[in-house]
């Protein structure tokens, strides 16, 4: 079995690191989800390919095998929030990775509006301004759960303000608002 003191690999690398397409790939999805590096990236690669490998083992079984590990699976991912209450084994196959990157709290973070972009809601989570029902979470690659969807929150502040730096300009048709006149 292991030592348990030992932690396992979480992840696989690329089989072909260097080619140009997929350094691309990598690169927007490290941009767009506001990953530290690849290794976060790559550890949603090889959780997808698990579940995909499952579901395609599930339908070359047995009828009997099938029905009763169909449905610990479709349980399993319904509860990570990854598919739907009709969804099917074909669904599964379907899964991409932006949708395994989107159940974790930091992209949750960003998607509620709660901050500016998501290495901003990468920082209010490590820095514990993020709570998912009462609990703190200070690890933005939680993953977070269909039911806990809608309790994560922000703890002790006000929401994000679109851009402090530059004052509002007045709009078109409206006069600048009057300076005081200077005492002569």
């Amino acid at each position: 079995m292991g030592d348990p003191k030992k932690a396992r690999k979480q992840f696989s690398r690329p089989r072909s690191p260097w080619r140009a397409d997929q350094l691309a790939q990598e690169l927007y999805l490290l941009g767009t989800f506001g990953l530290r590096n690849k290794r976060e990236l790559w550890r949603a690669q090889t959780q997808l390919s698990s579940v995909r490998k499952q579901a395609r083992t599930l339908l070359a079984a047995t009828q009997v095998v099938r029905e009763r590990e169909e449905k610990k699976l479709l349980d399993s991912l319904r509860r990570k929030g990854l598919i739907g209450e009709a969804a099917t084994l074909d669904d599964i196959l379907s899964l991409t990775v932006e949708d395994m990157l989107g159940r974790r709290l930091q992209s949750m973070v960003f998607k509620k509006g709660m901050a500016l972009s998501p290495l901003h809601s990468r920082q209010l989570i490590v820095h514990g301004h993020v709570a998912v029902g009462d609990r703190i979470i200070t690890v933005p690659g939680y993953e977070v759960g269909g039911t806990e969807e809608a309790t994560v929150k922000l703890m002790g502040g006000a929401p994000p303000k679109e851009s402090a730096a530059a004052p509002e300009a007045p709009a078109a048709g409206q006069a600048p608002a009057e300076q005081p006149a200077e005492a002569k």
